[in-house]
């Protein structure tokens, strides 16, 4: 199996200081990279709505020189007629010198990892992880305050469905100096998980409040998060909490000067446009940043492949008495795919299913 990203803790933290480095040398000088993957081939597959990191991974690619081959909607594919991802994969990589694929069930890109023959880049997988927005985030956060150590930031809106939250402190986890501030209303907090399996765990800073406002002279970072209707089973308990937190100017009174206000978009009107002319409105520099990291990303990758470098993500085990009851989990609807599982806490016997990482019954 060829080395892929399917979660940000697969690299390192040397590997992803590198890769900001070379995203910023790409924004200095693109012209050096104007031809770095002459004759190669990505292809984006999107079984999931997407604009910006869809078109990102395809402008990255089409900026280093490369060429890109897509399917855009899961109904413009065989997918529609009842193709695995492991089967689509192993198709594809008949094609392509990568994949970046983005699709509803989690685990998917994993699946998809293991079968195919070429590096597989996870673009999201449902509610599970979406890496390279956390790449983006990483990139913004580094370019605005020149550090990713020693800095309070702020999470605010939906933590509980956000995967680019959960992504993000996951990754943040590993610098030292980071003060967490957990800014949501009750019914949408982040999942207990977060705090025993990252934030206990590796002793973050951290507190919880439902007050932005109150928070707000502390950060360095507010990650605003918009309230994800598609995560939501139960559509009242979404349309009483969807406007929980409207980011106004009036809010930003007591910010500091040098605040960075990032999103990972889209956006609905959890922040209003009278703040995108404010200097610290750091959220469309985002989608410029994912793009950088992304050809970083696709370099790398591409580079590992070249030089045989392996997978790094481990494998799980057969469990007996213990069940993913995620219906979103692609281990319940892929052919053959069997229950596996991970123990991540052996002191209270938790484990977790190996695809989605739900904790498994």
């Amino acid at each position: 199996m060829r080395r892929s990203l399917i979660d940000t803790v697969d690299l390192t933290v040397e590997e992803l200081d590198k890769m900001i480095a070379t995203a910023c040398d790409i924004a200095d000088h693109p012209d050096k990279y104007a031809h770095a993957c002459d004759g190669k081939i990505l292809a984006t597959l999107f079984f999931e709505p997407s604009t910006r990191t869809r078109l990102s991974f395809e402008a990255a690619m089409l900026s280093l020189g490369g060429n890109v081959i897509s399917v855009s909607s899961a109904g413009a594919s065989s997918a529609a007629k009842g193709e695995s991802v492991a089967d689509t994969a192993k198709t594809v990589s008949c094609y392509a010198d990568i994949i970046a694929m983005r699709h509803p069930l989690e685990g998917a890109a994993l699946v998809a990892a293991q079968a195919a023959s070429i590096p597989v880049i996870n673009a999201g997988d449902g509610g599970h992880c979406h890496p390279t927005q956390t790449l983006a985030d990483l990139y913004t956060i580094y370019r605005e305050k020149g550090r990713l150590n020693d800095l309070t930031v702020g999470f605010c809106g939906d933590l509980k469905y956000g995967r680019t939250v959960h992504s993000l402190i996951n990754a943040l986890s590993r610098y030292t100096g980071i003060k967490v501030v957990l800014i949501s209303p009750e019914e949408l907090r982040l999942p207990e998980y977060m705090f025993a399996e990252v934030l206990d765990k590796k002793g973050m800073s951290y507190r919880e409040t439902t007050d932005l406002v109150a928070a707000m002279p502390e950060l360095d970072i507010l990650y605003m998060t918009r309230v994800q209707r598609e995560r939501f089973a139960d559509q009242e308990q979404y349309q009483r909490l969807k406007d929980s937190y409207i980011l106004t100017p009036d809010k930003l009174e007591t910010a500091k000067a040098d605040l960075a206000i990032l999103h990972p978009l889209p956006r609905v009107n959890e922040i209003s446009v009278a703040i995108d002319d404010d200097p610290r409105a750091c959220y469309f520099k985002q989608v410029l940043g994912g793009k950088l990291m992304r050809m970083a990303l696709i370099l790398k990758l591409l580079d590992d492949a070249k030089n045989n470098v392996p997978a790094t993500f481990g494998m799980g085990v057969p469990t007996p008495g213990k069940t993913c009851r995620n219906g979103r989990c692609i281990c319940q609807v892929e052919q053959e795919l069997p229950q596996l599982f991970v123990q991540t806490d052996a002191e209270n016997d938790v484990w977790r299913c190996y695809w989605c990482e739900t904790q498994a019954e």
